[in-house]
């Protein structure tokens, strides 16, 4: 596989854009990157692996540069500073190439083995997203997850199981119009996805120890931004107004 298909293929791009917005994960970085590219190889179908560096302030860039060789499919985005989740993915919805994109964690915590899955639920839906059945943190956060969803749910009027999870896959053109230079949007993508149209399917995914590095998160720094994100969000679903117009 290249990482540019069109000059042996004559498609016009890789069919899944993996995007990994990384911050600080030089420990882990690696490990992802190659399990991912394995799985990918192994389902047979042209990607690319694009991992957008925050801004890091570790060795990360310097480990990523160092794999280019080997992985002819891996892309480098560099923020200039540190922007946040959501302005790292929306850097990726702009810049990924293809139709179908996969987001994942940059901290070895999702597994990668439960794309296949994901990607093949698309014949079904708009958005698949992954649910950690056995969420592999301390009882804290595992605690805090629970009481974030339920808050979210009940004031979206939603059942999405674990929205904090990164691991989805979905089609292009329901992420590329989306509001990512604000922060926090990246935790309500299928709010913001189903509130244009787009049909919703979740199925249980594995969840692993993080094996090096450090959270970025606590649970109070989280719930101090998501309550205001989440008015925000609850206000643009009363304002939105889906229009549908024809020629005549």
């Amino acid at each position: 596989m290249t990482a540019n298909p069109t000059e042996t293929t004559g498609v016009s791009g890789p069919e899944i854009s993996v995007l990994l917005p990384a911050y600080n994960e030089e420990d882990c970085i690696e490990t992802v990157v190659r399990e991912t590219a394995g799985v990918l190889r192994g389902m047979g179908r042209l990607f690319e692996l694009l991992v957008v560096d925050d801004g890091s302030t570790d060795g990360t860039p310097v480990r990523l540069q160092a794999l280019r060789p080997e992985f002819p499919e891996l892309r480098i985005l560099r923020l200039a500073r540190n922007s946040g989740q959501s302005a790292a993915l929306g850097a990726a919805f702009r810049a990924a190439r293809c139709n179908v994109f996969v987001t994942l964690d940059a901290d070895g915590q999702n597994d990668p083995a439960d794309i296949p899955a994901l990607v093949g639920r698309l014949d079904s839906c708009d958005v698949c997203c992954g649910y950690r059945a056995s969420r592999q943190d301390t009882w804290s956060k595992r605690f805090g997850s629970r009481l974030a969803n339920a808050v979210r749910n009940r004031a979206l009027g939603e059942k999405i199981r674990d929205t904090g999870c990164t691991l989805k896959a979905f089609r292009a053109e329901w992420a590329r119009p989306l509001p990512m230079q604000f922060r926090g949007m990246h935790r309500f993508l299928p709010a913001l996805m189903a509130m244009a149209g787009a049909r919703i399917e979740e199925i249980p995914v594995n969840h692993r120890p993080r094996a090096a590095g450090n959270s970025k998160y606590t649970n109070w720094g989280r719930l101090k931004e998501t309550l205001w994100d989440l008015w925000a969000v609850r206000w643009m679903q009363k304002r939105h107004r889906s229009v549908q117009a024809k020629e005549i």
